[in-house]
């Protein structure tokens, strides 16, 4: 069993945690607001005020922020995680940032004798909740393959994609069809129904026919009711989608439909649905296509 320090203990952080008090590893965390941490703690987490008192104790640290701000606000001055890694420590940041940033702490890490990994995660809560998650990881390999008996705690397959700064790609390229499946999806639900189908018909159809992703399994039944809260919000998805279209730029590579859907992302947070899972682009296109959608307010994850 690990000694594990965990960073960053919000709606997946707090699940990825909870999966590895039950494989029976020693978890010290830390999250900005304690008490999100509460059930955990009554789990048998161990609890640090700082970063770096989660970082200190542990052999392995994972960590896992919203964006590359707060992952420097975990990392960086004299209670971040760098002043409690030491030579041989290794590691893990499951945030979704960009590449360019994650191979620059990774080049920090390098200098003090610390191997970094970015092993960002594929899925939402509930999958990982049900050991259904699956991760990618880059950086040094032989180090991956040394902590991948911890990842399967966490879910059923973890695979090596290169080196540092690949994971995090591969994911953003993952993220980017997500968004556009829910976009195509909404697309063939509202052109069957004003055509006359019943909305629930047609998602029964389609979240059982050859379109049927596991994405679109789980997030197309969603469209019949206001979404449950947010399992990823309109301006994370659009974070995603944003490092997407950069990357497109610098490598050349034509992103038409992630330039379109992105357009409808900006349009539901015009339209105030920004808090809402990004399954509500779904209200996005049915409100410009002349129905009458109207969302209550998400109520916020424990």
């Amino acid at each position: 069993m690990a000694k594990i320090g965990f960073i960053g203990l919000g709606e997946m952080g707090s699940r990825i945690a909870a999966r590895l008090l039950a494989a029976g590893h020693v978890v010290t965390g830390y999250n900005r607001t304690k008490s999100k941490a509460l059930e955990l703690i009554k789990a048998g987490m161990l609890w640090a005020d700082t970063p770096a008192d989660a970082a200190r104790p542990s052999e392995l640290v994972f960590s896992m922020v919203t964006d590359v701000k707060a992952l420097h606000a975990v990392t960086d001055g004299p209670n971040g995680i760098f002043a409690g890694l030491s030579a041989g420590k290794v590691y893990v940041d499951m945030s979704t940032v960009s590449p360019a940033a994650s191979c620059a702490l990774a080049e920090r890490a390098a200098a003090i004798g610390v191997q970094m990994l970015d092993i960002p995660i594929s899925g939402a809560q509930v999958t990982v909740e049900e050991g259904k998650a699956t991760m990618m990881a880059a950086g040094d390999q032989a180090t991956f393959e040394q902590i991948k008996p911890v990842l399967l705690a966490i879910g059923p397959k973890a695979t090596y994609v290169g080196a540092n700064g690949l994971a995090l790609t591969m994911k953003i390229a993952t993220n980017l069809s997500l968004a556009v499946q829910m976009l195509a999806f909404s697309e063939g639900v509202l052109l069957a129904e004003k055509a006359g189908i019943a909305r629930e018909t047609a998602v029964e159809v389609l979240t059982n026919s050859v379109i049927a992703s596991p994405m679109v399994k789980y997030r197309g039944p969603l469209i019949l009711q206001n979404p449950p809260p947010a399992w990823f919000d309109f301006p994370k998805m659009q974070k995603d989608m944003l490092f997407a279209l950069e990357l497109g730029r610098t490598l050349g590579v034509h992103l038409p439909t992630t330039a379109v859907t992105n357009e409808y992302l900006t349009a539901g947070r015009a339209m105030g649905l920004g808090d809402h899972d990004f399954a509500v682009l779904f209200t996005v296109l049915a409100r410009l296509s002349g129905l009458s959608e109207e969302l209550q307010p998400p109520v916020p994850l424990a």
